[in-house]
């Protein structure tokens, strides 16, 4: 089978253009990333959920750049095929335009990434300029934005309101403006999601964002059935992996307190004529 292509920002844009939706997914190892390119998936996204889906965090607050480059050189690994995006974790980009051209950078440098990913609108479009100018690409990210969620009240949908779909739509024209090649909306109506994506050019993807994005991001742990502390209502679950896992898991712990494993079969056996000298061995090293 031939090689997958790795599609480009250019071959994205198009894909807009023409109606054509993609699909990504978070992924954090590298047997993930395997499946997700066998899969076909479009884009991979290493975010900074894996404190919670990978590390037990509470939130993805405590995500460290070292944390996030590892697991994005693990995937890269993994899918040396598919369009890999970094996530910037929390101060990594916050403290200045320098902080977050350097941070950017190592992804690319450490972990071989296409793009970077950070959250907030209009008041990050220095860090996001700063960072094109460097030669990277950038995606942008609004609406439920993990990170700041203190200020959002909690893990809340967001442009509910006419005043906070306005903010939603200027921070989305904000980012365009700024040169990000794409942007993702979280936790946000359908016909904002909808409105932003008709109206910017670059291609507009969803979390939780209603169908009328140019695509669709789910967070894998979510959608095998892997992550069990909460399910977002946006999510649709294809396989129950927890349930498959913990009944292999008591299974295999039942046969080893029965004693049926391992089996014969599962045992390795001296070489052939090696038998006598083992019973010479036992001899004398028995009691």
């Amino acid at each position: 089978m031939d090689a997958k292509k790795k599609l480009s920002i250019h071959e994205l844009a198009k894909m807009k253009r023409e109606g054509r939706k993609i699909a990504w997914l978070t992924a954090y190892d590298y047997p993930t990333a395997r499946f997700a390119e066998e899969a076909g998936l479009d884009l991979l996204l290493v975010g900074d959920s894996l404190g919670m889906c990978v590390y037990g965090y509470e939130g993805t607050v405590p995500v460290t750049m070292e944390q996030c480059i590892v697991h994005c050189q693990a995937v890269r690994r993994g899918a040396p095929n598919t369009f890999v995006i970094g996530d910037m974790p929390f101060m990594s980009y916050q403290q200045s335009d320098q902080d977050a051209v350097a941070n950017a950078g190592r992804f690319l440098k450490e972990a071989m990434v296409d793009a970077i990913k950070l959250e907030g609108g209009r008041r990050v479009i220095s860090r996001i300029r700063a960072i094109l100018d460097a030669g990277m690409v950038v995606c942008g990210h609004i609406g439920l934005t993990p990170q700041s969620s203190g200020q959002l009240g909690g893990h809340k949908a967001q442009g509910r309101t006419t005043e906070s779909a306005r903010a939603l739509i200027e921070d989305a024209l904000a980012i365009e403006e700024a040169g990000a090649q794409f942007l993702l909306l979280e936790a946000v109506p359908p016909e904002v999601a909808g409105f932003i994506a008709r109206r910017l050019s670059i291609p507009v993807y969803g979390i939780g964002a209603g169908p009328e994005c140019d695509g669709q991001l789910l967070i894998v742990s979510d959608l095998i059935g892997q992550f069990q502390a909460f399910t977002p209502k946006f999510v649709k679950k294809y396989a129950d992996v927890a349930g498959v896992v913990t009944a292999a898991m008591k299974a295999y712990t039942a046969d080893v307190r029965k004693g049926a494993f391992p089996a014969e079969e599962h045992c390795y056996h001296m070489l052939e004529g090696e038998e006598a000298g083992f019973r010479e061995l036992e001899r004398k090293y028995g009691k």
